[in-house]
C-alpha cells in the first residue's frame, strides 16, 4: 500500500469499524507524543491526552474490547492504563503473539481486531488484524502496513479520535 492509499480515518468505512470486535493499542507515539521527561534520578515522564480515557468508555459502551500492547517496561504505561480502566500488557517481547493470544481467548479472528500504533515495533500487529490504524505522526516506514490514519498524532488525542469513529460508525444505519 502506499502513502497516497491511506485514507484519513474520518472517511473510514462503517462496515470496517463496525466488524472490528477488539482494539489493540501502541502506548507509546499512540497515547503519547512519543516524546520522553527523564529527570536527573533517571526516572522518565510521559505527556498523555486526558480525553483518550473517556473515548475508551465509549468502546465499553459498544462491547469493543480494548487493550494496551507496549514493549516499554517503564511502570508509567501501567499507571496511565490503571487510570484509563484498560487492560495493559506492557514489557513486551513480541505483541503480535499477545494480540493473537486475546483473539483467541475472546473467540475471535484477528480480522475481527483492529491495532493502533506508529513505528515499526507494531508490523506484525498491523500486518495480522483486519484494520491496521497508524496516528497521524506514525512513522513513514509503517506506511504500507495501515489502511487509515487519524487526522491527530499520537498523544494529542488521536486514540479519542479512534473510539469517537467506532461510535459514529455504530450509530449509522446499517448492519452491525
Amino acid at each position: 500500500m502506499s502513502q497516497a492509499d491511506i485514507l484519513p480515518l474520518s472517511a473510514a468505512i462503517p462496515a470496517d469499524l463496525r466488524g472490528i470486535r477488539f482494539v489493540a493499542f501502541d502506548f507509546d507515539g499512540v497515547f503519547t507524543d512519543d516524546a520522553v521527561y527523564v529527570s536527573q534520578d533517571g526516572s522518565e515522564l510521559v505527556r498523555c491526552w486526558r480525553g483518550d480515557g473517556l473515548g475508551l468508555r465509549k468502546l465499553d459502551v459498544l462491547g469493543i474490547g480494548s487493550a494496551i500492547l507496549s514493549t516499554e517496561a517503564n511502570p508509567v504505561v501501567g499507571m496511565r492504563a490503571r487510570k484509563m480502566r484498560i487492560t495493559c500488557f506492557q514489557g513486551l517481547e513480541n505483541k503480535y503473539e499477545r494480540l493473537a493470544a486475546l483473539a483467541r481467548e475472546a473467540g475471535i479472528d484477528l480480522r475481527q481486531c483492529a491495532f493502533v500504533g506508529n513505528d515499526i515495533n507494531d508490523t506484525a500487529c498491523f500486518s495480522a488484524v483486519g484494520l491496521p490504524i497508524g496516528v497521524r505522526n506514525a512513522h513513514e516506514d509503517v506506511l504500507s502496513c495501515i489502511r487509515y490514519r487519524t487526522d491527530t498524532a499520537g498523544g494529542y488525542g488521536a486514540v479519542r479520535e479512534v473510539c469517537d469513529a467506532f461510535a459514529r460508525a455504530h450509530a449509522q444505519p446499517g448492519p452491525h
